[in-house]
């Protein structure tokens, strides 16, 4: 190991979050256009950057969501810098930070075993299907809505249900995307299901699919790929324990592309994941 005494790992500024996307992109990771301005503000103090001799090399997320729960992301130090020992600095300030709380990543498959080593296991593995954009004929069940009619602490406490700490500052700009869509399925005046379709670097992602029932999911599925340009990539991220969810994938032959493990330190959330057919994000869970 090689550490000069000139690295500095420090807080990051908005700007700064945004060299960090673009170093996701370079890792082939595709974030959304606006990612950076959801992200930040989800824990502006949970972000930090690496800098030698004033140089930013690496970058992590570690978001508080709560005191029991949190979630790292943006786990990169630049290539010609990796091996020296800079990336553990960083890995050690973002659990640091993050103290107690039961830690949620999503492992790409060549850092499984190192998280492994520092007291992460395995729950389950998320797989991202991709299809092209087309439109469908939208399925009446219920009232397909815009989000924006959904009073947020409704949208919230449904939420929560389906991921394990509340999130409300994340979710009041996750849901207006700038290019994209953000539905909700409500019959009789309840919410059984949202979804989010985003634009990304290539294509567009959906994320969250939260629903009730499998109907519930594959309509909002249509409605959110209904609402975007014919013949683009469109990505969703597949939590397999959930086999509504894999079969949703195999029934609009979906070509899986990418797989990551989700991956906790402490004790496991009891998230009802028959109810999860797109994961949010893998850097923010």
């Amino acid at each position: 190991m090689l550490i000069k005494n000139d690295y500095v790992i420090r807080p990051m500024n908005r700007p700064d979050l945004d060299m960090a996307v673009d170093w996701a992109a370079a890792e082939g990771w595709n974030p959304g256009l606006n990612d950076a301005e959801c992200f930040f503000h989800s824990d502006p103090r949970g972000f930090f950057i690496g800098e030698l001799a004033g140089r930013p090399i690496g970058s992590i997320s570690a978001v508080s969501y709560d005191d029991h729960f949190g979630f790292i992301g943006f786990y990169i130090v630049e290539p010609e810098y990796r091996g020296r020992g800079y990336g553990i600095q960083l890995w050690n300030r973002a659990m640091d930070y993050l103290g107690s709380r039961t830690v949620g990543l999503d492992g790409v498959p060549a850092q499984q075993e190192n998280y492994q080593k520092s007291g992460f296991a395995t729950a389950y593995r998320n797989v991202r299907f991709e299809i092209m954009s087309a439109d469908y004929e939208e399925r009446r069940l219920g009232e397909i809505v815009e989000l924006s009619q959904i009073p947020l602490p409704d949208l919230s406490a449904y939420d929560h249900k389906l991921f394990p700490a509340p999130r409300t500052e994340f979710l009041k700009r996750w849901i207006c995307p700038h290019d994209g869509a953000a539905l909700g399925c409500v019959n009789r005046g309840r919410l059984e299901g949202y979804g989010v379709i985003r634009a990304c670097r290539n294509g567009y992602k959906i994320g969250p699919l939260f629903a009730d029932k499998d109907y519930i999911a594959e309509a909002l599925f249509q409605a959110l790929v209904s609402r975007i340009k014919p013949g683009l990539p469109v990505f969703l991220d597949v939590p397999e324990p959930n086999p509504s969810a894999m079969e949703l994938a195999g029934k609009y032959k979906m070509q899986a592309v990418f797989s990551t493990a989700r991956m906790y330190r402490g004790e496991l959330p009891q998230v009802d994941l028959k109810r999860v057919y797109g994961v949010s994000s893998f850097e923010l869970g």
